[in-house]
Protein backbone atom coordinates (compact mmCIF):
# COMPACT_ATOMS: atom_id res chain seq x y z
CA UNK A 1 0.00 0.00 0.00
CA UNK A 2 1.28 3.46 -0.84
CA UNK A 3 0.87 5.98 1.98
CA UNK A 4 2.15 9.11 0.29
CA UNK A 5 0.70 11.14 -2.54
CA UNK A 6 -2.95 10.21 -2.23
CA UNK A 7 -4.01 13.67 -3.39
CA UNK A 8 -5.03 12.40 -6.83
CA UNK A 9 -6.74 9.31 -5.46
CA UNK A 10 -10.43 10.18 -5.74
CA UNK A 11 -11.66 7.37 -3.49
CA UNK A 12 -9.19 8.37 -0.80
CA UNK A 13 -10.24 12.01 -0.99
CA UNK A 14 -13.90 11.01 -0.64
CA UNK A 15 -13.10 9.00 2.50
CA UNK A 16 -11.17 11.95 3.90
CA UNK A 17 -14.00 14.41 3.24
CA UNK A 18 -16.57 12.03 4.76
CA UNK A 19 -14.47 11.65 7.92
CA UNK A 20 -14.12 15.42 8.33
CA UNK A 21 -17.84 15.95 7.73
CA UNK A 22 -18.79 13.45 10.45
CA UNK A 23 -16.45 15.12 12.96
CA UNK A 24 -17.68 18.64 12.17
CA UNK A 25 -21.07 17.74 13.65
CA UNK A 26 -19.51 17.18 17.08
CA UNK A 27 -17.91 19.38 19.72
CA UNK A 28 -14.18 19.44 20.31
CA UNK A 29 -14.77 18.75 24.01
CA UNK A 30 -16.71 15.55 23.29
CA UNK A 31 -14.18 14.28 20.76
CA UNK A 32 -11.28 14.89 23.14
CA UNK A 33 -13.04 13.29 26.12
CA UNK A 34 -13.73 10.06 24.24
CA UNK A 35 -10.40 9.82 22.41
CA UNK A 36 -7.99 10.83 25.17
CA UNK A 37 -6.91 13.91 23.23
CA UNK A 38 -6.73 17.46 24.67
CA UNK A 39 -9.06 20.21 23.47
CA UNK A 40 -7.82 23.79 23.65
CA UNK A 41 -10.97 25.91 23.50
CA UNK A 42 -9.04 29.19 23.31
CA UNK A 43 -7.41 28.08 20.06
CA UNK A 44 -10.19 25.73 18.92
CA UNK A 45 -7.63 22.95 18.43
CA UNK A 46 -7.36 19.31 19.40
CA UNK A 47 -3.92 18.12 20.51
CA UNK A 48 -3.13 14.42 20.22
CA UNK A 49 -0.01 12.30 20.53
CA UNK A 50 0.68 9.79 17.75
CA UNK A 51 3.85 7.69 17.88
CA UNK A 52 6.57 10.22 18.72
CA UNK A 53 4.77 13.37 17.54
CA UNK A 54 2.27 15.79 19.04
CA UNK A 55 -0.31 16.62 16.37
CA UNK A 56 -2.43 19.77 16.51
CA UNK A 57 -5.73 19.64 14.65
CA UNK A 58 -7.37 22.94 13.82
CA UNK A 59 -11.16 22.94 14.01
CA UNK A 60 -13.60 23.23 12.28
CA UNK A 61 -11.70 22.14 9.16
CA UNK A 62 -9.66 19.45 10.97
CA UNK A 63 -6.42 20.58 9.33
CA UNK A 64 -3.19 19.34 10.92
CA UNK A 65 0.16 20.97 11.63
CA UNK A 66 2.08 17.90 10.48
CA UNK A 67 3.33 16.44 7.22
CA UNK A 68 2.27 12.92 8.26
CA UNK A 69 1.37 10.72 5.33
CA UNK A 70 -2.25 10.86 4.32
CA UNK A 71 -3.22 7.32 5.33
CA UNK A 72 -1.97 8.08 8.84
CA UNK A 73 -4.03 11.29 8.76
CA UNK A 74 -7.14 9.41 7.64
CA UNK A 75 -6.93 6.79 10.39
CA UNK A 76 -6.37 9.59 12.91
CA UNK A 77 -9.68 11.15 11.82
CA UNK A 78 -11.38 7.74 11.96
CA UNK A 79 -9.98 7.21 15.45
CA UNK A 80 -11.39 10.55 16.64
CA UNK A 81 -14.73 9.67 15.05
CA UNK A 82 -15.08 6.13 16.44
CA UNK A 83 -13.55 6.61 19.90
CA UNK A 84 -16.12 5.93 22.62
CA UNK A 85 -13.92 6.19 25.73
CA UNK A 86 -13.84 2.44 26.46
CA UNK A 87 -11.02 1.46 28.81
CA UNK A 88 -9.00 -1.58 27.86
CA UNK A 89 -7.29 -4.23 29.91
CA UNK A 90 -3.75 -5.45 29.44
CA UNK A 91 -5.03 -8.33 27.34
CA UNK A 92 -3.58 -8.50 23.83
CA UNK A 93 -5.28 -9.87 20.74
CA UNK A 94 -4.23 -10.62 17.18
CA UNK A 95 -5.68 -8.74 14.23
CA UNK A 96 -7.60 -11.90 13.37
CA UNK A 97 -9.38 -11.66 16.73
CA UNK A 98 -10.85 -8.27 15.87
CA UNK A 99 -14.54 -7.95 15.09
CA UNK A 100 -14.88 -8.90 11.40
CA UNK A 101 -11.17 -9.73 11.46
CA UNK A 102 -11.40 -13.40 10.54
CA UNK A 103 -10.35 -12.88 6.91
CA UNK A 104 -8.74 -9.44 6.65
CA UNK A 105 -7.15 -9.52 10.10
CA UNK A 106 -5.89 -13.11 9.89
CA UNK A 107 -4.37 -12.41 6.50
CA UNK A 108 -2.57 -9.38 7.92
CA UNK A 109 -1.27 -11.41 10.89
CA UNK A 110 0.47 -13.74 8.42
CA UNK A 111 1.71 -10.90 6.21
CA UNK A 112 3.08 -8.98 9.20
CA UNK A 113 5.03 -12.01 10.44
CA UNK A 114 6.58 -12.48 6.99
CA UNK A 115 7.48 -8.80 6.68
CA UNK A 116 8.92 -8.69 10.19
CA UNK A 117 11.12 -11.72 9.54
CA UNK A 118 12.63 -9.94 6.52
CA UNK A 119 12.80 -6.58 8.27
CA UNK A 120 14.48 -7.90 11.43
CA UNK A 121 16.95 -10.32 9.90
CA UNK A 122 20.59 -9.30 10.32
CA UNK A 123 19.56 -6.58 12.82
CA UNK A 124 21.20 -6.89 16.22
CA UNK A 125 19.04 -6.48 19.36
CA UNK A 126 20.44 -3.02 20.09
CA UNK A 127 19.51 -1.73 16.64
CA UNK A 128 15.98 -3.16 16.92
CA UNK A 129 15.54 -1.45 20.29
CA UNK A 130 16.86 1.86 18.94
CA UNK A 131 14.46 1.75 15.99
CA UNK A 132 11.51 1.13 18.33
CA UNK A 133 12.64 3.89 20.70
CA UNK A 134 12.80 6.37 17.82
CA UNK A 135 9.08 5.75 17.25
CA UNK A 136 8.17 6.50 20.86
CA UNK A 137 7.91 2.88 22.04
CA UNK A 138 7.97 1.83 25.68
CA UNK A 139 9.40 -1.55 26.62
CA UNK A 140 7.81 -4.06 28.95
CA UNK A 141 8.89 -7.45 30.30
CA UNK A 142 7.23 -10.47 28.68
CA UNK A 143 8.26 -13.96 27.63
CA UNK A 144 9.41 -12.49 24.31
CA UNK A 145 13.02 -11.32 23.98
CA UNK A 146 11.79 -7.78 23.30
CA UNK A 147 8.33 -6.29 23.73
CA UNK A 148 7.76 -2.74 22.47
CA UNK A 149 4.49 -0.85 22.92
CA UNK A 150 3.89 1.90 20.36
CA UNK A 151 1.50 4.75 21.33
CA UNK A 152 -0.29 5.04 17.99
CA UNK A 153 -3.04 7.13 19.62
CA UNK A 154 -3.82 7.85 23.30
CA UNK A 155 -6.13 4.84 23.71
CA UNK A 156 -4.83 2.72 20.85
CA UNK A 157 -1.43 1.09 21.11
CA UNK A 158 0.26 -1.60 19.04
CA UNK A 159 2.56 -4.13 20.70
CA UNK A 160 5.50 -5.69 18.88
CA UNK A 161 6.99 -8.88 20.30
CA UNK A 162 10.35 -10.02 18.96
CA UNK A 163 12.18 -13.30 19.46
CA UNK A 164 15.84 -12.97 18.53
CA UNK A 165 17.60 -15.52 16.32
CA UNK A 166 19.35 -18.49 17.90
CA UNK A 167 21.03 -21.65 16.65
CA UNK A 168 17.70 -23.24 15.76
CA UNK A 169 15.38 -20.43 14.66
CA UNK A 170 15.65 -17.16 12.74
CA UNK A 171 14.50 -13.89 14.27
CA UNK A 172 10.71 -13.51 14.32
CA UNK A 173 8.15 -10.96 15.35
CA UNK A 174 4.41 -10.55 15.84
CA UNK A 175 2.24 -7.50 16.40
CA UNK A 176 -0.79 -7.30 18.66
CA UNK A 177 -3.57 -4.92 19.62
CA UNK A 178 -5.33 -4.28 22.92
CA UNK A 179 -8.61 -6.08 23.47
CA UNK A 180 -10.67 -2.86 23.24
CA UNK A 181 -9.31 -1.93 19.78
CA UNK A 182 -12.71 -2.44 18.10
CA UNK A 183 -14.04 0.56 20.04
CA UNK A 184 -11.61 2.87 18.25
CA UNK A 185 -10.95 1.64 14.71
CA UNK A 186 -12.46 -0.75 12.17
CA UNK A 187 -10.51 -3.82 11.10
CA UNK A 188 -9.57 -2.07 7.83
CA UNK A 189 -8.12 0.88 9.74
CA UNK A 190 -6.43 -1.44 12.23
CA UNK A 191 -4.64 -3.17 9.36
CA UNK A 192 -3.61 0.24 8.01
CA UNK A 193 -2.18 1.06 11.45
CA UNK A 194 -0.16 -2.14 11.30
CA UNK A 195 1.11 -1.29 7.82
CA UNK A 196 2.03 2.24 8.91
CA UNK A 197 4.01 0.77 11.82
CA UNK A 198 5.89 -1.64 9.56
CA UNK A 199 6.67 1.21 7.17
CA UNK A 200 7.91 3.43 10.02
CA UNK A 201 10.11 0.62 11.36
CA UNK A 202 11.59 0.10 7.90
CA UNK A 203 12.34 3.83 7.64
CA UNK A 204 13.85 3.85 11.15
CA UNK A 205 16.20 0.97 10.26
CA UNK A 206 17.21 2.72 7.04
CA UNK A 207 18.02 5.87 9.02
CA UNK A 208 20.07 3.93 11.58
CA UNK A 209 22.02 2.19 8.80
CA UNK A 210 22.75 5.38 6.87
Amino acid sequence: MEYKNQTENRAFQEMLQAAVKRLQNRSGEEIAAKSGAIFHSSRNTIEILSFYETIEIQLPGFHINSDMDEWHYLILLHYLDMADGTEGSQKLITFGNLKDGLIRGTRFDRTAEQKLEKLLQDKDPEKIQKACTSLGAEFIETKADLCAVFPVFPRYSVTLKVWFADEEFPVSGKIFLQDHADHYLSVEDAVTVGEVLLQKLSEAFSFLCS
